[in-house]
């Protein structure tokens, strides 16, 4: 048996743990600037145009309005956006301009 007296691990630990904090910080970056988020390269539907468009869906596909939601938007010219709808498991793309007229209806 030893004479030895215990040494406690307790420095140890707490140095292990100390380097993986460091080496975890180091692994964190800041946040991109608002203007470099990808969320604001896209300018979605207004809901009002959502909703038209989710109407014409439900409209032409004799489906309850109910069943039907969008999914994501987009605008792709100044004057059109083009709206993505799920009417119960159904993929639709709807096209309708900044007046609100619906000018296309097509699965996607």
């Amino acid at each position: 048996m030893s004479t030895r007296p215990y040494a406690p691990r307790r420095p140890i630990s707490i140095v292990a743990v100390g380097s993986l904090a460091a080496i975890l910080s180091a692994c964190v970056s800041a946040p991109p600037a608002p203007e470099q988020m990808s969320r604001t390269k896209v300018e979605t539907a207004p809901a009002d145009i959502q909703l038209l468009c989710s109407n014409a869906v439900a409209k032409a596909n004799g489906v309850d309005a109910t069943k039907i939601l969008p999914v994501s938007s987009s605008k792709l010219d100044s004057n059109t956006y083009q709206v993505e709808v799920d009417a119960s498991g159904k993929k639709t793309s709807c096209l309708v301009d900044a007046e609100g007229n619906v000018k296309s209806v097509q699965p996607a």
